[in-house]
């Protein structure tokens, strides 16, 4: 069994990880004072409709409480639905300059680690005064989209409105009721109509992923792990798959944010775009296609890499998450772009969208905060918030916290692994190659769920190979994990 005191040591370890990435892991003196003297949400004003009737839901994470987004919809007639996504008003309570401000801007992002979350504003603002919590009146922003049979788009609009969330459900729990396999929720059963409310939802995302799956979006399987703990003793590293209910959300995302950079531009207004730009690395991707029996073609060609993923997906599952995680390396990182009005939109690759921006979870990303104020000025007619030169240096910003606070949660990750095998030094274990190269030889063991270096006996080996691995050293602050071949002599 792993440390006791594992969850410590991994905040810890977090800590250390997120100075030397120049993120901060704590809020200045003068933050908490600011926290300390906002005492309750924000009211709405003359100008924000009443929506607080609807039978709005969040679908989250079990304990998520920085709640950003709700759902409500409606059927119409033809088959078409009326979809709003409410996606909570952070600028109405955290103003530009503050020193609350100041920290978000600072880090950009909310920190994931197995050693505990780092939020990106104070927990009670995040997690509570401008969470859409269960039962609680607040204020939001609202996209409202008219969703065809086909799952395309034919009418939208943003306003501002207060809501109420209705039901608090989780992903996991939604998702096995969908398939049939669980019982319905007991925060969605408490509702009634919620269950037909939440089958018409799931009903209107999938028509709307396969309209973007016909355009070539891609449908990759993250690796992500997340840390198991009995108290504060660190007991196993779990993959964190997707499901019915996290596509039912994502779908809903995609296509409030499309609507938002859309509305931004039709407005004459700058913005910051999310960004995946046409991979530079298509010939290793190919390349990657070629050694599993496949032929992609020469230029980048988004839906014939879905045709592949799909293919491979079905033709041997166990592999696929390591062909998944090969991809999204070779595809590169998405990235923030300042956008100026009329200009050409450079698009996402992986979702097949070309105006795509982040404005769905401004308690946990900052630029969707700077999106959700572009808004408010178009709403208002104010002046802009930002300067063109002053959002180019936060697109560049940005991107360069959002990629240090992922180094941060990688590193702990690993570190976790390591705290979890470093007392079975010696056992055994199957696993598969998962890089070959000169910086070294890797392979993924499946119980843990978890990445080493073999050290001993690589040599030969391929990704994709079958081994068999010995683990001979962990090291938890660095966070690495030694393993022979077992097959070869040591």
């Amino acid at each position: 069994m792993a440390s006791r005191n594992a969850r410590a040591r991994l905040e810890a370890i977090a800590r250390d990880a997120m100075v030397k990435q120049g993120l901060e892991p704590a809020f200045s003196a003068q933050a908490l004072a600011e926290v300390q003297r906002i005492t309750r949400a924000a009211a709405p004003d003359a100008k924000t409709l009443d929506l607080r009737s609807l039978p709005w839901c969040s679908i989250d994470n079990d304990d998520s409480l920085d709640l950003d987004q709700l759902s409500v919809g409606e059927e119409l007639a033809g088959g078409a639905a009326k979809i709003l996504v409410a996606i909570a008003d952070v600028d109405a309570l955290v103003k530009k300059g503050s020193a609350i401000d100041d920290h978000a801007r600072t880090n950009t992002t909310s920190v994931y680690t197995a050693g505990g979350i780092f939020p990106m504003l104070p927990e009670k603002l995040s997690t509570d005064l401008t969470s859409l919590a269960a039962g609680a009146e607040r204020l939001s922003i609202v996209v409202e989209m008219t969703v065809t049979p086909a799952g395309t788009i034919s009418a939208s609009d943003i306003y501002p409105a207060s809501v109420v969330n209705r039901a608090k459900l989780a992903y996991d729990s939604v998702a096995a009721w969908l398939d049939g396999s669980g019982p319905a929720p007991k925060a969605l059963a408490a509702v009634p109509g919620m269950d037909a409310q939440i089958r018409m939802q799931d009903r209107v995302a999938q028509a709307m992923r396969q309209e973007r799956q016909s355009h070539g979006a891609l449908r990759l399987e993250s690796t992500e792990l997340r840390a198991v703990f009995d108290g504060d003793a660190l007991q196993d590293l779990l993959p964190d798959r997707k499901n019915r209910a996290k596509e039912l959300i994502e779908d809903f995302m995609i296509a409030a944010n499309g609507v938002i950079a859309r509305y931004l531009d039709a407005k004459k207004l700058p913005s910051l775009r999310r960004v995946l730009r046409t991979p530079k690395h298509w010939d290793r991707i190919v390349t990657l296609a070629a050694q599993a029996g496949e032929k992609l073609p020469a230029t980048p060609d988004a839906a014939a890499l879905d045709a592949f993923l799909a293919k491979r997906r079905a033709a041997d599952p166990e592999r696929f998450p390591d062909l998944s995680l090969s991809v999204i390396k070779l595809l590169g990182s998405g990235e923030y772009a300042f956008e100026a009005p009329g200009d050409p939109p450079e698009g996402h690759f992986g979702l097949a969208v070309k105006d795509y921006t982040h404005s769905t979870a401004p308690n946990r990303r900052y630029p969707d905060v700077i999106t959700q104020r572009l808004l408010k000025m178009a709403f208002s007619g104010a002046a802009l918030p930002y300067s063109d030169d002053e959002l180019k240096a936060l697109a560049t910003h940005c991107t360069l916290q959002e990629d240090n606070a992922a180094k941060v949660e990688r590193q702990v990750a690993k570190s976790a692994a390591a705290l979890l095998l470093a007392s079975r030094i010696g056992d055994q274990f199957d696993g598969i190659v998962t890089g070959a190269s000169d910086k070294g030889t890797w392979a993924r063991i499946t119980q843990p769920a978890t990445e080493g270096r073999i050290v001993r006996g690589f040599e030969g080996l391929q990704v994709g190979d079958r081994v068999h691995v010995q683990l001979l050293h962990t090291d938890v602050e660095r966070g690495f994990i030694d393993f022979a071949n077992a097959r070869k002599s040591p």
